[in-house]
Formats: C-alpha cells, structure tokens, sequence
C-alpha cells in the first residue's frame, strides 16, 4: 500500500513521527510531502498524528475511474496539486476537467474553490473532505500520480482540548495538543493499554492525548497546583469522551493517575513502559537572552533535566523509550542554542536515537525558547 502525507510546520518532525510508528516502511521525503509504502493497511488511528495535517491513499488505475465508482449521488470534488511547478490555476484546471468528464457520465458535482495550489487543512475540513463520506472526496495530484485523501488533521478538536480545558496556566507553558502527540509518537506504535509516564506533567496536556490512543496515562509534577490541574481537566475529558462515546454506542474506558513529586529523586510506581514529557523550559522570554542570562538559564535547566534523567534510568527496564522536548533559545543570529545534556554519565544509561537531533526542534517562527526533541532509549 503506498501513501502520501502531507506534514505539518516542521516536516522533519513529521517524517520521525511516521517512521516511529511504521518502522518497517519505505519512507521518502521532499520538502512538506512524505510517500511511504507499507504491505498491508495502516492499522493506527490516523486522529493521533501531530505533525502530519492530511494523509491519503494512491489511487491505482486511472482516477476518473475511480471517481466513476462513487456511491450514487452528487459528488463534492477538491484537489490539491503537489506537482513540480503546480499553482492554484494547474490545481482548479484538474478539478474542472475531471469534473467535465464526470458530468458526461450524468453525475452531479461540486468542485471546491482553490485559492492556492493545495486546499488548506481549514478548507478539506469544513467541506467535508476527510475521508469520512464517499462522495466527499479529495484528490492529490503528485505529477502523474493521484491519491484519495483519508484523513484531514482536526483542527477544531485541537482547539476544543485545548482551549475549553477547565485548568489551563500560561505562566507554566502552554504545551500543544499536537506536539504532545508527536512526543508519544515517537515513543513508537506501543500496544494499546501501555502505561505512558509525564514526570513533568503540568495541567496534563500528554496525559490527555495519551488516554486518547488507548494507553494508560501516568504522571507526576513538583507543583501541587499542577496536580490539582491535571486532575480537574482529565475527568472533564473523560466526562467530555463518555457524553461522546454513549451517543455513538462505543464503549470507553480510561485509566490515569496523578500524583505530586520531583521528578529529580520521585520513585515511580508500577510498571512504566514509556516515557513522554517536556522538561523543564526556564522563564518564558520575548527576545533572544544576553549571552550572561543564557548560561544561567540553561545551567538552571540542565540541572533539573540530567537530574531527571539520571533518577529514571535506574527504575526502567532496558528498551523503555524516552522522548523529552528540552529548551533551545533564539539568537540574534536566528539560529537556536540548545541544552547540552546527554554527557558520558547519561550515555552509559541511554542510546541516543536521534543523536545529531537536526530538525527535531519544534517552534513557530521567531519563537525565543523552542522545543527540542530528545529521542533515547534505555540500554
């Protein structure tokens, strides 16, 4: 089976998180756009992707065949052209000409409106475009490729988790929904029930996704506010998944705990078979720190994070993944100066997977203290 997905701001983030979750694939990139090829049909939910906005499926044989063998009934019709030199006007010429052909055959269609070479993500949504209706359909042209889109990144229900939480802090950080997926993603395809750990929990933005794959939430923080946070918005969304889950007759069941603890000396309870968390960022900060500032910030932050580290790399089995979104800082000259923490102590206890981690920092432009993207295991 081969697939195209479309990737999100930071395409490099988006290609490690698929290739966590399909180990075994074929995986090509260049630039936003990411073909793989597996032998059978994804079997993961596609709603716990972070990084990738949409994801189709290749067409085999000729399109408009495929869009022949629509179920009966007026056909809405988008498309999306990635091919070299596409613009809006290539990708509204497609869309009409298939839907000339279309309506020889005596269908009825709707072309949706380009207002650039591909539909954004807000436009395949609210027209339906995501892979939920037959006749709703999304097309991706990749030169003479074509393929059918399955899945559109959910935009609102972000915004919803995140948003309508009834405990939510800024002065700890905001962590978004999206990079907590990608930070259990990268964990790898864990089987369901598997019992994820944020030491650094917050008002438990990981532990919510994490109920949300079907795993087993666990976390702690220093803060006894924070506890109290993560407690109150995870029984609002299971409240919020039971009132969804009763209407659409599916079962549900969630499993998390929450306690208080340093994560610099905290013993775990049970067993823990991943382990997902952002660590410790520093102060929040609108300009880029004079070089003075910068060397406390980050002795500050390095302390705790190795000091994490080093107490949990003797309460894991070895194979246990690790993924942590360390602070990196802007500097006038744009780059980012990242924390330096995985000295000869730490990688007598951990292989570093993404050792090089270029690519990995997750941001948005200008953003002075990005995330930058640890990926370990425990040896």
């Amino acid at each position: 089976m081969k697939y195209l997905a479309v990737a999100g701001r930071q395409p490099e983030i988006s290609k490690a998180e698929l290739t966590a979750l399909l180990p075994e694939a074929k995986i090509f990139s260049d630039g936003k756009i990411i073909r793989f090829e597996v032998v059978e049909k994804i079997s993961f939910n596609p709603n716990r992707l972070g990084g990738v906005l949409k994801l189709a499926e290749k067409i085999d044989g000729r399109v408009i065949d495929f869009l022949a063998g629509l179920p009966e009934g007026k056909i809405t019709l988008g498309v999306s052209d990635f091919s070299r030199g596409a613009n809006r006007k290539t990708a509204a010429t497609e869309a009409l000409k298939l839907k000339k052909i279309l309506v020889r055959h005596g269908r009825s269609v709707r072309v949706v409106e380009n207002k650039d070479a591909e539909l954004s993500t807000a436009t395949s949504l609210h027209n339906g475009l995501s892979g939920k209706n037959d006749r709703k359909v999304e097309l991706l042209k990749l030169n003479e490729e074509w393929y059918r889109v399955i899945f559109v990144q959910d935009i609102d229900a972000y915004s919803r988790r995140d948003q309508v939480r009834p405990a939510r802090d800024a002065f700890v950080g905001m962590l978004p929904p999206k990079l907590a997926q990608i930070l259990i993603n990268l964990c790898g395809d864990l089987p369901s029930g598997s019992r994820v750990l944020d030491p650094f929990c917050g008002t438990g933005v990981v532990l919510q996704e994490a109920i949300l794959m079907g795993y087993e939430a666990y976390g702690t923080d220093l803060s006894e506010r924070m506890v109290e946070y993560s407690e109150r918005n995870l029984k609002w969304l299971c409240n919020d998944l039971e009132k969804s889950v009763v209407k659409n007759t599916t079962p549900f069941a969630a499993t998390w705990k929450v306690e208080k603890g340093d994560a610099m000396d905290y013993k775990w309870q049970g067993r823990i078979d991943a382990v997902a968390c952002e660590g410790y960022l520093g102060r929040p900060m609108s300009l880029p720190p004079a070089e003075i500032k910068l060397k406390a910030e980050k002795q500050e932050c390095g302390t705790i994070i190795r000091g994490f580290l080093k107490n949990l790399a003797g309460q894991i089995k070895a194979g246990t993944p690790v993924v942590l979104a360390a602070p990196a800082w802007l500097r006038e000259n744009g780059e980012y100066s990242r924390l330096e923490i995985l000295d000869e102590t730490l990688e007598a206890w951990y292989n570093i997977e993404n050792k090089s981690r270029e690519g990995l920092l997750y941001h948005r432009e200008g953003q002075v203290v990005a995330r930058d993207i640890i990926i370990l295991r425990k040896k």
